[in-house]
């Protein structure tokens, strides 16, 4: 049976990434700060815990989802920087491991985001498109941390770097969007117009399956809905499949007092496009914002 280790599985994407691998006939382990706090979570139940990788070995498959969570605090000078020690620490260790090992992983799938690609405007943006602006936060992080889990091909593994957008569930961004709508107070951000490029967390989870199966795929792939909508589409949308009115605006000042820096991607957004994962055959079960919502939500 191949063995599969995560990092950041404890997390959302984790969380949900987990019984599939399970279905699939994988074994699961789970790198965590803290296996006592997390015995108890259902999904977890017959998944290896372990907070060293000293003893770690025989694994087949690498995925590195390890990192804080971007939106759950203001961008300050220490938090970004908390943001950029979780993801590019964890990936050194990482190296540092799989260097060590006599029989090394075949496979590294490794956490990014379509930060990578900056604030680009209405720009169609693919993987063949270049990195954005480097005075960026985003930018920085991106790139580094991509460059970081490239070097794992030198000990001769094949690596993806998957570009995530917006992950739509029952947990993060939507449940942090939903209360305003649901009192009928939802409204676009801005001027509206700005693209918002997002992924249903079970077409997140299929995709990352589908690059673990197909070992011809390689470098990076952008793991986002092949139609992405404008932060207007996004509020109408919502709006339709809650039934509430969507009249508000929030505007742009405001969002930059609420949120600080993290406000410029929200405000410029991007229009990122899955090139790689559709050329490759891979299929959506959520293309439209709309079905995945009317799943999500009803």
């Amino acid at each position: 049976m191949s063995q599969v280790l995560i990092t950041g599985g404890t997390g959302f994407i984790g969380r949900n990434l987990i019984p599939l691998l399970q279905i699939e006939g994988y074994d699961v382990t789970v790198l965590t700060r803290s296996t006592e706090k997390y015995q108890a979570y259902p999904v977890l139940k017959n998944v290896k815990l372990v907070e060293s990788l000293q003893g770690v070995e025989d694994i087949d498959v690498v995925i590195n989802l390890a990192g804080a969570n971007l939106g759950a605090k203001r961008w300050s000078d220490s938090y970004k920087q908390t943001i950029v020690d979780s993801r590019i620490n964890t990936t050194e260790n990482l190296l540092e491991w799989m260097e060590g090992l006599d029989r090394k992983p075949d496979t590294l799938i490794n956490g990014s985001a379509i930060g990578f690609y900056g604030a680009r405007g209405n720009e169609e943006l693919t993987e063949d498109s270049t990195s954005g602006n480097t005075s960026e936060f985003q930018v920085r992080l991106c790139t580094r941390w991509e460059d970081a889990a490239y070097r794992a091909e030198n000990l001769g593994l094949r690596v993806c770097c998957i570009r995530t957008g917006v992950v739509l569930g029952p947990e993060g961004a939507l449940q942090q969007m939903l209360p305003p709508f649901k009192f009928g107070l939802g409204g676009k951000l801005g001027p509206g117009n700005q693209y918002f490029s997002w992924i249903h967390i079970d077409d997140h989870v299929r995709a990352v399956m589908y690059l673990i199966k197909h070992p011809d795929l390689k470098g990076a792939f952008n793991l986002t809905a092949p139609e992405p909508v404008t932060n207007q589409k996004l509020t109408k949308t919502l709006g339709k499949v809650l039934r509430r009115p969507t009249f508000a605006v929030v505007p742009g000042f405001a969002l930059k007092l609420l949120v600080g820096e993290m406000a410029n991607i929200l405000l410029t957004g991007q229009r990122v496009l899955p090139k790689k994962l559709q050329e490759s055959g891979f299929t959506f079960e959520y293309p439209t914002l709309d079905e995945a919502l009317q799943n999500l939500l009803n």
